[in-house]
């Protein structure tokens, strides 16, 4: 009697904890739901952290790591879904791992992302995401071919932004692969200082704005003066 009695109890417990923790996830789906509609991105975290504690999943963990993602908090999205290379992750979990790691100034890492996303998918984009790595890592062999493939595909309704100024703005795609040309070239062989002008001169020429490819064109000019005043 004792035993039947012990085992009621048991049971009786298991069946308050899975009722209490099922009330817990539809508290918190209701509060994720409601700070969404609010547009409270901290309220977004704080329910989706309780929501996998409470039900793991690898979806949640994906969207969470997106919420931090996009409130530039990468290094949070990173602790959440990881740095390793792993071609099995969702399409997200790779972009969140791809942009969280370039904003973290590990262009190594991130080139490896990115270019599992470009193996999928392969676009414009991606394109230049990768070239710019791999002009930072040194590949330039890598770099020129998605160089060449960005401006054969770049449409003018392609923009990519840029975030040097106080105000960001944005320039035809086109352009920004001709800006990175101009460094590519320059990387190549120092000596081309005006082959990599030219290109600079293209890339405003498509897009006047482009504030980015006027510094770069100044400094190459500076190389320039500085090249010749030693000689």
């Amino acid at each position: 009697m004792k035993r039947i009695a012990v085992i009621l109890a048991f049971c009786l417990a298991l069946s308050l904890q899975a009722q209490s923790k099922s009330d817990l996830l539809t508290h918190y789906e209701a509060f994720y739901k409601e700070m969404r509609l609010q547009g409270d991105m901290n309220g977004v975290i704080n329910a989706l952290t309780h929501l996998n504690v409470l039900s793991p999943s690898q979806q949640r963990k994906d969207t969470l790591a997106y919420v931090y993602m996009n409130s530039n908090q990468h290094l949070q999205a990173l602790n959440t879904i990881g740095i390793e290379k792993n071609t099995s992750d969702s399409d997200l979990a790779i972009q969140i791992k791809a942009i969280s790691l370039k904003a973290l100034n590990q262009p190594k890492r991130a080139l490896e992302q990115f270019e599992i996303l470009h193996q999928r998918n392969p676009t414009p984009y991606l394109a230049y995401e990768l070239a710019d790595l791999q002009i930072q890592v040194g590949n330039l062999e890598g770099a020129a071919v998605n160089i060449e493939y960005g401006i054969a595909n770049s449409t003018e309704e392609m923009k990519h932004a840029f975030f040097e100024r106080q105000q960001p703005y944005e320039v035809s795609l086109k352009a920004a692969f001709l800006h990175l040309k101009g460094l590519l070239v320059f990387n190549q062989d120092k000596n081309k200082i005006d082959e990599a002008i030219a290109f600079m001169d293209e890339a405003l020429k498509t897009d006047s704005n482009f504030n980015l490819a006027s510094l770069s064109k100044q400094a190459l000019e500076t190389r320039k003066t500085e090249a010749e005043e030693e000689n």
